[in-house]
């Protein structure tokens, strides 16, 4: 059976950082492309970074661009999106994702296997 498991969400007072992690069981996915989606209450799901099956190629939704970092380990089958700088409208619940593609997409719908999810919760 194949599972995504987030970790690492939390409090964190604005301007703080967090890295979590999404480790993956019951294949590998060391050819797949991995994204993070969020949702926050009230709001649709979206996307927030992505990265392709090496790591070399990433996306960013722009309202994160410069403060997180998406990375991955793939002999640990694991993924990562390192949070500096938070700010409170990051609050959310952090999804991380894989496809069947080597390659990212923005796309929650190209996206097959989803982990149950993680909150992270940014006090002003």
């Amino acid at each position: 059976q194949v599972q995504l498991v987030e970790s690492g969400g939390g409090l964190v007072q604005a301007g703080g950082s967090l890295r979590l992690s999404c480790t993956a069981s019951g294949r590998t996915f060391s050819t797949n492309a991995m994204g993070w989606f969020r949702q926050a209450p009230g709001k649709e799901r979206e996307f927030v970074a992505a990265t392709n099956w090496n790591g070399y190629s990433t996306d960013y939704t722009d309202s994160v661009k410069g403060r997180f970092t998406i990375s991955r380990d793939n002999a640990k089958n694991t993924v990562y999106l390192q949070m500096n700088d938070l700010k409170p409208e990051d609050t959310a619940v952090y999804y991380c994702a894989a496809r069947h593609s080597s390659q990212g997409s923005r796309s929650d719908n190209d996206y097959v296997y989803w982990g149950q999810g993680t909150q992270v919760t940014v006090s002003s």
